[in-house]
């Protein structure tokens, strides 16, 4: 029971925190790893945990997706899907210790791209080219990385997309809405057909995870930026450290 308390309130913490600026899963890994999930077990539950989220704001930005042509859409929603499907199959054949060893760096690189976002996207829109082959190599990339581990995937892709020449930031965030839902429904499915998924924490965290969002929509209008942001900072540092250091201890 305790254990599951632990999984809501964590699940809850993710929806707020991902409905305010991102990070949820800053909170949701981290927790199913201290209940005693197994890292690529836990890495795939937290996935599907924060999957409602990703639909919930693609679904929020309609209007935007439905602003692209349909025939590029559909194009960078299958090098996502390709992308994804090589990322979660690394993660299927991925030990339980390899993984291990890189989560450190892995939250480590996710909190510094959350923190620093803004320079990102400013660096990629200073060097622009415009959405050419190469441009899709690089969504390719950010979708493995997504489908292995999608920590900080908002910003990467937003970041991309700044390097493609994109300046409208609702488009930017529509189609990063769209595509993260798409990287997420296949490596979700990769995972549950894996049975990687440990489905009773993570029915019980997807409607803590919704219930947060929705409470995270008033707070999202009255906390200051910074506040959020160093509050997200403080748990990523945090569990990078303490990944670290279970990482040190067990070598």
């Amino acid at each position: 029971m305790i254990d599951l308390l632990i999984l809501l309130a964590a699940a809850f913490g993710a929806g707020v925190l991902n409905t305010i600026a991102g990070g949820g899963t800053f909170l949701t890994f981290p927790a199913l790893v201290m209940v005693g999930v197994p890292p690529v077990a836990a890495n795939a539950t937290s996935a599907v945990a924060v999957f409602p989220g990703y639909l919930a704001g693609a679904l929020g930005f309609r209007e935007e997706l439905a602003s692209y042509n349909r025939a590029r859409l559909l194009r960078l929603s299958v090098v996502a899907l390709a992308g994804a499907a090589v990322g979660s199959g690394l993660l299927l054949v991925s030990s339980n210790e390899a993984f291990s060893a890189v989560v450190p760096f892995l939250l480590l690189a996710s909190t510094l791209a959350f923190l620093y976002g803004e320079r990102i996207r400013a660096f990629a829109a200073a060097r622009a080219r415009g959405v050419t082959p190469e441009g899709a190599i690089g969504l390719f990339l950010v979708a493995v990385y997504g489908g292995y581990f999608n920590g900080g995937l908002g910003i990467v892709l937003l970041a991309l997309f700044a390097l493609w020449g994109m300046r409208d930031i609702h488009r930017m965030n529509g189609l990063k809405n769209g595509l993260s839902f798409v990287i997420s429904l296949i490596s979700v499915g990769i995972f549950a057909a894996a049975g990687l998924v440990a489905w009773p924490y993570a029915i019980a965290m997807m409607i803590a995870a919704t219930l947060g969002g929705y409470a995270g929509a008033p707070l999202a209008r009255r906390l200051p930026k910074q506040a959020v942001r160093g509050l997200i900072g403080l748990i990523g540092f945090g569990m990078s450290g303490v990944f670290l250091w279970r990482l040190i201890e067990g070598a």
